[in-house]
């Protein structure tokens, strides 16, 4: 079994180059399904959720070569409907848009139910609403959710209950191919859902609207080849911004896209840290005390839920009272018990908590990564305090950081990986 062990405690310097955005690799990949040729994606980072989505797509016929470091070429001419194999499936939450790629290209499709990080309910009724107003008759049954309609995919108009990254995508691939106009009404924002649209775009998809909360698409027949590049991974440059803010550090983390990371930057300027922007990079550092603060997670561009463990970790090291309050999903703060065994206070009341910051009482202590981000959030407390700190269960932090250990050995941190 594989962990990671870090002596922290000591500050860091250098440059982090961020990698490609995984929720848009593992979106725009997936929607090579209803591509009928050979498109090259690059930029994508070496995570196991590509992985498994290029695994994925080579099961059900597709072929890939690997062309280069972070670009792959896949061809899905041959690709057959509902061949997505149930064990690559469940393995990662993403692979859900399995479906609305398939109803698109094939009108019919079965998946078995996604899995990925558990934070609670997380359902998929907004994908099956869509999924059925653009004419499709979906059930789950064994496991399965199976969707099916009569003669291809309608446009219509689809408004959503709730802002849902998930199902805004899955809606937009599913009515990329489809017989007239479709619009998505209280669409999420985010940047992977306008990266998406960019790359059906180019294509030859006809989508306006992505990065608003109305977004318009006009079906077409086909869909050819192209050469993309996947944005940069906005939640990784936090992770590493939160890093250089709770170490006293000085990190430039460069191949990011600033404007993506505002909400961030706010908050990490609001505790007392500098926050320095150029063209495609931000240097953070911080040289004084954290100033407790309050934080409430919203869908872009409001602060990412998927930065709350790493945001609640800098809150630790404040001295004061903090609160972070969860406005996405239920069940996030699982990684609390975890900080707690590094010395944090913390209460947890539903879905806010309140942080007791004490950056003295912070320790090092035998800990697990009980999520993708809360993984994250453990490194940075490792690396933030003196002591000795080993994480287990580190295949959700392989998810989403492409060689986190070589990029925080390069900037000084006293980290590697261990087998027991």
């Amino acid at each position: 079994m594989d962990k990671i062990a870090i002596n922290g405690g000591k500050p860091l310097s250098g440059e982090i180059v961020v990698s490609g955005m995984k929720n848009a690799a593992v979106a725009i990949l997936l929607a090579n399904i209803m591509v009928e040729g050979e498109c090259i994606i690059e930029n994508l980072p070496n995570i196991s959720d590509v992985t498994i989505s290029l695994d994925i797509l080579s099961a059900m016929g597709a072929k890939i070569e690997h062309i280069a470091p972070g670009s792959v070429r896949i061809d899905s001419t041959d690709i057959l409907p509902c061949s997505a194999p149930d064990e690559l499936v469940k393995k990662m939450r993403a692979s859900y848009y399995v479906l609305g790629a398939e109803l698109a290209r094939f009108g019919r499709s079965t998946v078995a139910c996604p899995g990925g990080c558990d934070f609670g309910v997380r359902p998929i009724d907004q994908h099956i609403k869509g999924f059925e107003a653009l004419g499709a008759t979906v059930s789950v049954t064994d496991n399965h959710i199976v969707a099916v309609t009569a003669s291809g995919v309608i446009g219509d108009s689809v408004f959503m209950d709730v802002v849902s990254v998930g199902a805004t995508i899955n809606i937009m691939l599913a009515a990329v191919k489809a017989k007239g106009v479709t619009v998505i009404e209280n669409a999420a924002r985010e940047p992977h859902i306008v990266d998406t649209a960019n790359f059906l775009n180019a294509c030859g998809a006809k989508i306006s609207g992505a990065g608003t909360d109305v977004i318009k698409i006009t079906g077409v027949p086909t869909l050819h080849g192209v050469t993309y590049a996947i944005i940069p991974d906005m939640i990784e440059a936090g992770t590493y911004m939160v890093l250089a803010a709770s170490t006293y550090s000085k990190l430039k983390i460069s191949n990011v896209i600033p404007k993506h990371l505002d909400s961030i930057t706010a908050k990490l300027v609001e505790m007392g840290a500098e926050v320095l922007e150029d063209d495609d990079s931000v240097t953070v550092y911080r040289s004084g005390e954290l100033t407790p603060i309050t934080v409430k997670t919203r869908p872009y561009p409001g602060f990412p839920t998927d930065m709350n463990p790493q945001m609640c970790t800098l809150m630790c090291l404040a001295n004061g009272k903090s609160r972070m309050i969860e406005g996405v999903w239920d069940n996030r703060f699982r990684y609390v018990e975890e900080l707690k065994r590094m010395g944090a206070d913390i209460d947890v009341d539903d879905t806010t908590a309140t942080i007791n910051g004490n950056p003295g009482k912070m320790k090092g202590a035998n800990v697990r990564a009980v999520d993708l981000r809360a993984g994250a959030a453990m490194v940075i407390a490792g690396l933030s305090v003196k002591d000795h700190t080993e994480i287990e269960d580190i295949f959700h932090i392989q998810r989403g950081y492409e060689d986190i250990i070589g990029k925080l050995q390069a900037v000084g941190a006293d980290i590697k990986i261990i087998t027991t």
